[in-house]
């Protein structure tokens, strides 16, 4: 919508007002959509944490699995040198020989006896982790099929959408290139500051729409004339009149119908 000419008041007026038409239209399209994406992002975040927390629980139960068989390959070992030390007893010459050998025997059953602790710390830890990758692999479950409705009902909405925000952001930005800088960042400042995003509004009954404060009659006579941009003082929002507002609206309607 770009223009070779300086724009009068009354199309600037006009302008905004088409700019603020369009882009309440994208803010109804975006507000169908609700928290459905942060949702979506939410639990996708949870399905990656969850499923980073059951690899390492599995990693975690391999490691204790080997390790039982490192200490029972130890217990098996032990065992072999208990036997060969009791041969050992039955050739010495001396006392001193037969009680160091008997205490190599009690060291290595002492040996055994602390590995066979450790297995059995080791099983019950295994249990504890089994019922931990049992609870998580559960939760996974639940949040990848919520997961998985949650995006099916994002991309249902996205399809009936997105086609109308496309079109409808490419004549915001078209729009935009009509409106002079000054105005426009007056536009973006007071949208982002109101809880509805209205930034131009027209004069119903009185007074500007959205607000239960009379505009005077005289500042009404000011606006119907378009000689200058006038303000609400209470909101801040951009007035226009309800006659130019009215024949904005109905080209914006066809404008919408035509997507």
């Amino acid at each position: 919508m770009a223009t070779t000419k300086e724009m009068s008041v009354e199309e600037k007026l006009r302008a905004l007002y088409d700019l603020q038409l369009i882009d309440s239209r994208i803010d109804e399209i975006r507000s169908v959509r609700g928290e459905l994406p942060l949702e979506v992002e939410d639990l996708e975040d949870e399905v990656t944490g969850l499923t980073t927390r059951l690899d390492k629980l599995q990693l975690e139960l391999n490691q204790i699995e080997d390790n039982i068989k490192l200490k029972k390959g130890a217990i098996e070992s032990h065992q072999a040198s208990i036997k060969r030390y009791a041969e050992q007893q039955k050739e010495v010459r001396n006392n001193r020989e037969y009680n160091a050998l008997t205490k190599e025997i009690e060291y290595q059953e002492l040996e055994i006896q602390l590995a066979e602790k450790q297995i059995k710390e080791m099983k019950a830890s295994i249990e504890f982790k089994k019922e931990a990758v049992g609870q998580t692999k559960e939760k996974l479950d639940q949040k990848t099929t919520h997961l998985k409705h949650k995006k099916a009902e994002l991309n249902d909405i996205m399809a009936e959408t997105q086609k109308e925000e496309n079109f409808l952001m490419e004549k915001s930005a078209e729009y935009r290139e009509g409106i002079e800088d000054r105005l426009l960042a007056a536009y973006d400042r007071i949208r982002k500051s109101v809880r509805n995003g209205l930034a131009v509004v027209s004069i119903e009954r009185g007074a500007s729409v959205g607000s239960f404060f009379t505009i005077p009659p005289q500042t009404q006579v000011e606006i119907a004339a378009r000689k200058k941009i006038i303000t609400d003082e209470h909101s801040g929002r951009i007035l226009v009149d309800n006659v130019l507002a009215q024949e904005e609206r109905e080209k914006m309607q066809q404008l919408f119908a035509s997507i």
